[in-house]
């Protein structure tokens, strides 16, 4: 199946920092692309893969579930860490998600972490009906574009297969537990006008990670998606600083 237009996996192979963009659920490496760019351009090696029954076609996401996605990711964070001394994480909502069960798993060899408007809970009510409208209904309404720039457009799916979204429903209920497991420096950012993901979420991983090195931004000008919003740049600093602080050594 070919893949939409922009949806493409991104690689640049830079220094003995490395950094694994992580992108939403429905979402693609389009909507962290500018945010991959930045990161190279600072000669940072950098991948942004796309996760598995992304980029081509909802119904393509029916087949996968939460442990296909994390494959990819931890498939890339041992890469990077075969080459590089330090190793970082950095996830917009699912991608956030995904972050942190990495964080949980890998410990110490992760550096740090980078989250932007990260999701550890269901939000909306009718996620309880799921597990038995995913038999009768395979899609709903999407969930991309939530952007407060005009004429900033993310590239995703129109439709939320409901398959997918339950073992989603599934994936946070892991995450929120192992929440305490992650001790590595967090930044976290968030928007406080979230349609997507609410600002609960952060203040979830806020109050049980066991980090203690924690930088908390408040993006007060985007949306959900403000790697592509107004705030993109101030994400992108915010983070080159705090790889410039922890990866010192070879930054």
């Amino acid at each position: 199946m070919p893949l939409i237009p922009g949806a493409e996996p991104f690689r640049h192979d830079g220094g003995e920092v490395g950094v694994v963009l992580c992108h939403g659920f429905t979402g693609s490496p389009q909507s962290l692309r500018p945010w991959a760019d930045y990161l190279a351009a600072k000669g940072l090696t950098v991948s942004l893969p796309l996760l598995p029954g992304h980029g081509t076609r909802w119904q393509d996401m029916q087949a996968t579930r939460w442990e296909d996605w994390y494959a990819e990711i931890d498939r890339e964070v041992r890469t990077l860490s075969d080459r590089c001394k330090h190793v970082f994480v950095f996830g917009l909502s699912m991608g956030g998600t995904l972050t942190l069960h990495t964080a949980a798993r890998h410990g110490a060899a992760i550096t740090g972490i980078a989250l932007v408007n990260p999701s550890v809970r269901a939000d909306q009510k009718m996620i309880g009906a799921v597990p038995a409208l995913r038999h009768l209904v395979p899609s709903v309404q999407g969930i991309t574009n939530d952007i407060a720039l005009e004429g900033s457009q993310e590239v995703g799916y129109d439709r939320v297969p409901l398959h997918a979204l339950y073992s989603l429903s599934r994936f946070w209920k892991v995450v929120h537990d192992e929440l305490p497991q992650v001790t590595q420096p967090v930044l976290l950012m968030r928007s406080p006008q979230d349609h997507v993901v609410s600002p609960e979420n952060s203040t979830i991983v806020l109050s049980r990670i066991s980090a203690t090195d924690v930088t908390d931004v408040v993006l007060e000008r985007s949306y959900h998606v403000a790697t592509l919003d107004h705030d993109a740049e101030r994400i992108f600093e915010a983070s080159w600083e705090f790889v410039q602080r922890l990866g010192a050594d070879s930054a």
